[in-house]
């Protein structure tokens, strides 16, 4: 399980993120950026944080460490900031925090070189955790002591709101090419080798079982917080197996333009035209046509 440690007092907001983080310190001496349980994503959110952020440490990816951290919201009370306020007191009990990384800046692709073999392995963690938000709009990268850091997973696994669609959701393929490392040219069959492998269904498990109850109770449909858990297990095993050939990383086309800015389109190659008749081609550039909508 996920460390458990206790607020001590509320630094400041962090207003980059929709979900208004904050910068909290703990009884362990630690400081935190915490993501509260009354923030208006909810708390699937959170479970997606742990669940993918987890699984990308397990996987050799830099991630922050987590934490579980028990919040009384009587810190709220001295809070200036009416907004701020009315989360800290929705947010009672267990929240989560990550850890600070001091001095860490936004990671800039202009200013930033990445190797194809780690931007391969960013990009096929994404793909498999179904990852909307590493595009060059949100890069949610951190430059820290020169490496990369993988932050905010919350907007990932998007099946799990909706459980009876799960299966067919978690199947389908993911479109890389606004990722922000797509210029980066990342070696997607290399990281495929390495890291699928190793997504196994006891260390899938081990990771959901880092989830705390409480976030799990109550799921329409499921009868016990382990329940929930295993429905984590079952479409990530899945798609781990197979994500790598459903990865398309397509300059834009006349059907699918583009918003990126220039730096990022002119660095991707251009997509190959199929030939003539040739069936086999056409049906993989509507195939990848189709994942982008």
């Amino acid at each position: 399980m996920l460390e458990e440690v206790v607020a001590t007092r509320y630094v400041t907001p962090l207003r980059e993120g929709g979900s208004l983080p904050g910068i909290v310190e703990a009884d362990d001496l630690g400081t935190y950026v915490m993501k509260f349980t009354g923030a208006g994503q909810g708390r699937k959110t959170l479970v997606a944080e742990i669940i993918c952020g987890e699984l990308g440490r397990r996987l050799g990816l830099r991630v922050p460490e987590l934490v579980t951290i028990e919040l009384d919201p009587v810190i709220g009370l001295a809070e200036p900031d009416q907004e701020v306020q009315e989360l800290l007191k929705a947010s009672g009990g267990l929240n989560l925090g990550m850890d600070y990384l001091p001095g860490s800046f936004g990671f800039d692709p202009l200013a930033y070189e990445v190797g194809a073999a780690e931007a391969g392995r960013i990009v096929w963690f994404d793909a498999l955790i179904n990852n909307v938000d590493r595009s060059w709009r949100n890069p949610n990268l951190l430059v820290w002591h020169g490496d990369l850091w993988l932050i905010d997973h919350g907007a990932t696994m998007i099946w799990h709101h909706n459980w009876p669609g799960a299966q067919a959701s978690a199947a389908k393929p993911y479109n890389a090419s606004d990722h922000v490392l797509a210029p980066f040219g990342p070696d997607i069959a290399a990281a495929a080798a390495e890291l699928a492998p190793l997504v196994t269904e006891e260390l899938l498990t081990e990771v959901a079982a880092d989830v705390p109850d409480v976030w799990l109770a109550g799921e329409p449909g499921f009868e016990s917080a382990d329940e929930v858990r295993r429905a984590y297990v079952a479409p990530l095993l899945a798609r781990a197996a197979t994500i790598h050939e459903r990865i398309t990383l397509d300059a834009p086309t006349a059907t699918r333009p583009s918003q990126a800015p220039g730096w990022l389109t002119e660095r991707l190659p251009p997509r190959p035209k199929p030939a003539a008749g040739d069936d086999r081609a056409e049906a993989a550039a509507r195939t990848g046509e189709e994942a982008g909508r």
